[in-house]
């Protein structure tokens, strides 16, 4: 039960489908690939894998012990579709998905 190649589908989020095409199986917009779960912002700052990205996400952490916060930074493996071209240094939003590989549960659903 292949999707039409042709429009980009309807994910459940406002966000805005890629411009390009792509024949990805694993693409949320032109493939098979459901989305679920959570949402999260980051930074691309590697694309050196075929079809993976590695994000990096900042976030604050409270310590009690001292009264502040500590930044804290996290990497996920998303998969890049085609059809979105994340490059480093882009902003993307990833969302989760079922698991592509060992550590990839990611996917690329927008670039900012």
């Amino acid at each position: 039960m292949a999707r039409k190649k042709e429009a980009a589908a309807n994910i459940g989020l406002d966000v805005e489908p890629p411009k390009g095409t792509c024949t990805d199986r694993n693409c949320p917009f032109h493939g098979e690939l459901p989305v679920r779960g959570t949402v999260l912002n980051g930074t691309v700052v590697s694309t050196k894998m075929q079809g993976t990205v590695a994000v990096e996400r900042e976030h604050l952490k409270y310590v009690p012990k001292y009264e502040r916060y500590e930044k804290r930074t996290s990497r996920y493996l998303a998969h890049s579709p085609p059809c979105i071209e994340a490059k480093a240094g882009d902003r993307v939003s990833i969302m989760e998905c079922r698991p592509l590989s060992k550590r990839v549960s990611y996917v690329v659903i927008e670039r900012a």
